[in-house]
């Protein structure tokens, strides 16, 4: 039941575009037409769910200090040196950043040889990935979140679900929208508001209908 409600809750309660405000250069970019928002989508999907497990590798077993530190069980176990002096969270970021762009590269590689007209109709949005501070943004969730509980099979899990939940929660909000924009075009937007000004405004008006969500899981 935990994993359903943080799935939810990530999705649709606290969504990253519409709550957090998180991620919307790709998100007005390219919710212009919901062909291009779907792969885009699924895209964010894959790169938030493999982000949070590598990051949360990384954090436990290289960033976070104490017995589980590889680098301590290497280098300071046998010259016993504490545990906590191989605390690296202070590189939290730039170390997360690194991993998302390496997991973007891969993307990027893959609709290349797969999908050619998919990846043309992305763009430059594509490897905009790797500055989503959506994808960022759930990696340090999870270690904020997470990384503290003792079992390691469910702070783990936990993670997972809430990448996957993030990436679902931006792949709806982002199809939504190209409906939205593609609806809009037919009628006679006044001059002033064409564009990325509707656009923002449509954003709005969906995130009031989102806060709908708000009471979802709470006991």
């Amino acid at each position: 039941m935990d994993y359903v409600l943080i799935f939810i809750s990530i999705a649709f309660v606290n969504n990253f575009i519409l709550s957090k405000f998180l991620g919307l250069c790709p998100f007005i970019g390219v919710s212009k037409k919901r062909s291009e928002a779907v792969g885009m989508g699924l895209a964010v999907i894959f790169v938030m769910t493999m982000a949070s497990q590598v990051t949360w590798v990384v954090n436990r077993y290289l960033l976070l200090g104490g017995e589980q530190n590889l680098f301590y069980a290497i280098f300071g176990r046998s010259k016993g040196i504490s545990p906590e002096s191989f605390d690296f969270q202070y590189l939290k970021t730039i170390v997360f950043i690194l991993v998302i762009a390496t997991l973007v590269q891969i993307v990027e590689m893959f609709l290349m040889k797969a999908a050619p007209p998919l990846y043309k109709a992305l763009g430059i949005y594509l490897p905009l990935i790797t500055t989503n501070c959506a994808v960022l943004g759930v990696s340090l969730l999870n270690a904020k979140d997470f990384m503290n509980i003792q079992s390691v099979s469910e702070s783990f899990l936990k993670s997972t679900v809430q990448g996957f939940g993030g990436g679902v929660g931006f792949t709806v909000v982002l199809y939504l929208m190209s409906g939205i924009r593609e609806r809009i075009e037919k009628y006679p937007i006044p001059k002033a508001l064409r564009g990325v000004p509707i656009a923002f405004i449509s954003a709005a008006l969906m995130a009031l209908a989102f806060m709908g969500f708000a009471g979802m899981g709470s006991k």
